[in-house]
């Protein structure tokens, strides 16, 4: 089963999972006191996963606040100033049965999204899409990217996934019918 905890803080989103016996955040931008204490409540965090290098945020303050492990994706890791416990890659199972999936061609080398196979199956991206406008899924702007094409092309990758929600960092999350709001997106 999973559990996602969501608040949006200006524009940032952040996820909280229970996987099993896992209990994950990723991406998370600063939390409020009342954020942390809600968090707490829910029991230990064991782990916190970060998508990309830009994502760093307030990870190193929370893998101390909640002594968790820190996972952060392979190609980012030269590139951040946390100190990782572990490092992922492509195809990866990652704590709660999340599969890492690394994508090509987006704003940094590691950017990654996750796949939690479970129920109709959840796809978190960090960077990769974002929830905008609400109801639909569109890439950073071009300018962002090397080459808009092959960022496009990397991000068709996700398809070959089963899932029905769709979680974002920034903008509004998709929570049913997610993957061909993303198919039209990317065509």
């Amino acid at each position: 089963m999973v559990v996602v905890f969501r608040r949006k803080t200006n524009r940032f989103q952040r996820t909280f999972s229970s996987c099993g016996r896992d209990r994950i955040l990723v991406d998370p931008p600063p939390l409020s006191s009342s954020d942390v204490d809600q968090l707490r409540r829910a029991g230990q965090i064991d782990y916190i996963l970060l998508t990309n290098r830009d994502h760093e945020r307030e990870a190193a303050t929370y893998q101390k606040e909640f002594q968790c492990r820190l996972y952060v994706p392979e190609h980012d890791a030269p590139e951040m100033t946390v100190l990782p416990d572990a490092v992922y890659r492509d195809q990866e199972l990652l704590p709660g049965g999340i599969w890492a999936i690394q994508l090509s061609g987006q704003k940094s080398k590691g950017e990654s999204a996750l796949f939690i196979q479970q129920g109709k199956g959840v796809l978190i991206v960090g960077d990769a899409l974002l929830g905008k406008p609400a109801g639909s899924v569109c890439m950073l702007p071009a300018e962002k990217y090397a080459d808009i094409d092959k960022a496009r092309e990397g991000l068709r990758r996700l398809l070959k996934y089963n899932f029905d929600a769709l979680l974002v960092g920034d903008g509004v999350s998709i929570l049913s019918d997610a993957k061909p709001i993303v198919e039209h997106a990317l065509q």
